[in-house]
């Protein structure tokens, strides 16, 4: 049967939910950028100074980095051609792993095409019904992905707390799993070591000495603390000295290292059966040439040259000071991730956009990344930025921070 009747169309809902989240002020635009990451881009073709990268030590751009980059298409051209379990692994992915070992202090390493392929490949992979996960409350998004594909029960603690966390484990140790009376296989605790909204730092000692007092093991998320935190930026286990009893290790090779992809970082154990059953792994096309390498430089500039973490925190320091002076709401914050606390989702919009009229990019995070009423504007200053730089946005922020009224004076 036919009919003159124009066919409906089967998606027609996704343009409401569109002009729903332009209503709500949660439409969140892509910004081009048409420049190489800096402290100075070029952001739909305007010249603004960013605090937007997650680029903290400025490798993105370092000599070394971009010339190992360079080498490696040459030697090893553009793409790698396969999985890794296939004709995928070349030397430059064996001898990247092999350093980020020895780097992060454990048996061994495996890369990921990202921070979160490795979250969402390791917990289902090491997890299942027998088990239980018991998770902060403000763990990264992609934390609470894997652990939805994980089949194991989980538990949330509240954020940081580290009471409430042994008071959780304590109850798992005593009634075992409810519906058949045996004890859990595994218990493990997951946190992020810094987290990525509101910059603080991670519990971690205590978070540590509750997961022992009940066999439990330990998974820290670093993606934020790699090449921030600890020696060399060797992360949140090296910052508070628990090498050997924090079981994983995830990290990123796309913030601080300046390249893309992440890791896992734990005993060979972990690596083999990572190797044979974690589906992103499998089933994803192994990090190029250029990439590999480019990582690999990136972790020997980080320990040779002190210098770039030493000025990531005298800038990080001297920002979040000046802003506490002006007199803006900085949360928790004990990182280079600096909220600036706006509240709602429109104020934060907007003030971003005056912030852009002022020659600063310095984006809104709003729902469903935070609660509806804690939007920011989410500031990152980097080892790349100037004096000079800093003090022009801390200018811009004094400036429409007054017109807003969020500041006085």
């Amino acid at each position: 049967m036919t009919t003159n009747e124009p066919r409906r169309d089967p998606l027609a809902f996704l343009g409401e939910e569109l002009d729903d989240l332009r209503t709500r002020n949660l439409y969140r635009p892509l910004r081009v950028m048409s420049s190489a990451q800096g402290p100075i881009v070029s952001v739909d073709e305007k010249r603004l100074i960013s605090l937007s990268s997650n680029d903290y030590l400025g490798l993105t751009h370092h000599p070394r980095v971009r010339d190992a980059a360079l080498a490696a298409v040459r030697d090893f051209g553009a793409g790698s051609g396969a999985v890794r379990t296939i004709a995928g692994t070349m030397s430059l992915h064996e001898d990247l792993e092999r350093d980020l070992a020895v780097f992060k202090g454990t048996q061994a390493t495996l890369t990921f095409q990202s921070g979160f392929s490795a979250n969402t490949g390791v917990i289902p992979t090491i997890t299942g019904e027998q088990d239980l996960i018991v998770s902060d409350e403000l763990n990264h998004a992609s934390i609470i992905d894997g652990m939805r594909l994980s089949k194991a029960p989980r538990k949330i603690y509240k954020h940081a707390d580290t009471d409430h966390l042994r008071s959780i484990l304590e109850e798992a140790v005593e009634k075992g799993r409810e519906r058949t009376g045996l004890p859990y296989r595994l218990i493990l605790v997951v946190t992020d070591g810094v987290f990525s909204m509101d910059g603080d730092i991670a519990p971690l000692r205590g978070v540590v000495e509750a997961a022992e007092s009940a066999n439990a093991a330990v998974f820290v998320d670093d993606a934020h603390a790699s090449g921030v935190l600890g020696r060399d930026g060797r992360g949140s286990v090296d910052h508070f000295g628990l090498h050997g009893r924090v079981a994983i290790q995830v990290g990123t090779l796309s913030k601080a290292v300046g390249v893309l992809g992440g890791y896992v970082a734990g005993s060979q154990d972990l690596r083999d059966i990572l190797i044979q059953r974690a589906r992103p792994f499998l089933f994803s096309t192994s990090h190029p040439p250029a990439v590999a390498a480019a990582c690999r430089e990136a972790i020997r500039v980080m320990q040779e040259e002190p210098e770039l973490h030493e000025r990531l925190w005298a800038n990080t320091k001297r920002f979040k000071a000046e802003l506490a002076r002006l007199g803006f709401d900085t949360g928790r914050s004990e990182t280079p991730i600096t909220p600036v606390m706006m509240g709602d989702p429109e104020t934060a919009g907007r003030f971003s956009q005056r912030l852009i009229e002022e020659g600063v990019f310095a984006q809104p995070v709003v729902f469903p990344t935070v609660a509806i009423d804690k939007a920011r504007i989410r500031t990152i200053v980097t080892a790349a930025h100037a004096d000079a730089q800093l003090d022009r946005a801390l200018e811009a922020f004094a400036t429409v921070g007054r017109e807003f009224g969020l500041i006085s004076g």
